[in-house]
């Protein structure tokens, strides 16, 4: 996706192609964790699609990732197991799968 901006000063991309270099950068050191903080954050739709895309295939790479993102619908589909915040508190916690399917989560979340 970057490919073409090789040359190019990481400054002057835009704002999605930024985050994308900030996922796919810590690969080339192969860490343990690969900690996001709200990366879908002030990007355009279709820049979080490819966003998350590409937060999925580091994840299959075998990286672990912990994503920290207010985009439950997103964020759901490439995580394992997930944890939901309400004001600073777990209101629920378990296998992404299964909290897709949670009518609570569905509603307040995911906008189905």
């Amino acid at each position: 996706m970057l490919a073409e901006r090789q040359g190019q000063r990481a400054g002057s991309l835009s704002g999605g192609e930024q985050q994308m270099l900030a996922v796919g950068a810590p690969s080339c050191r192969k860490p343990k964790l690969i900690l996001l903080d709200e990366p879908s954050m002030g990007l355009a739709p279709v820049m979080v699609l490819r966003l998350f895309d590409l937060i999925r295939r580091v994840r299959e790479e075998g990286y672990t990732i912990l994503v920290v993102e207010q985009n439950v619908r997103q964020v759901l589909k490439i995580v394992d197991r997930a944890y939901l915040l309400e004001v600073g508190r777990i209101k629920m916690e378990g296998r992404a799968s299964e909290l897709a399917e949670q009518d609570f989560v569905r509603k307040a979340y995911v906008g189905a």
